[in-house]
């Protein structure tokens, strides 16, 4: 299983519509095939930050995952919403 951890923020007044996209996307992603789990958190001390953490399978179901059109789609919209790049990182469980 794969982990992946993506933080970001919200430009200001942006974070609402942020929610909402994450929301639709996080609610397709748990219906694939090779999805563990996905989910979205909000910062308790900064509500403009935001993190997914979702869990895969193995890097084929990661890799169909980006591929669809409920991501691409996400990706399309919420990139003028972020405050600047993600940062994201991949994870192998090692016990």
């Amino acid at each position: 299983m794969i982990t992946i951890i993506a933080r970001c923020s919200a430009r200001a007044g942006r974070a609402e519509e942020l929610v909402q996209l994450a929301g639709n996307l996080v609610d397709s992603s748990r219906k694939e095939e090779g999805n563990v789990s996905y989910d979205f958190y909000a910062d308790a001390a900064d509500p403009a930050k935001f993190t997914f953490i979702e869990v895969w399978k193995d890097q084929a179901a990661i890799d169909f995952h980006n591929a669809t059109p409920h991501f691409q789609g996400f990706v399309e919209k919420a990139g003028p919403l972020f405050a600047g790049p993600l940062d994201v990182a991949l994870y192998r469980k090692l016990s």
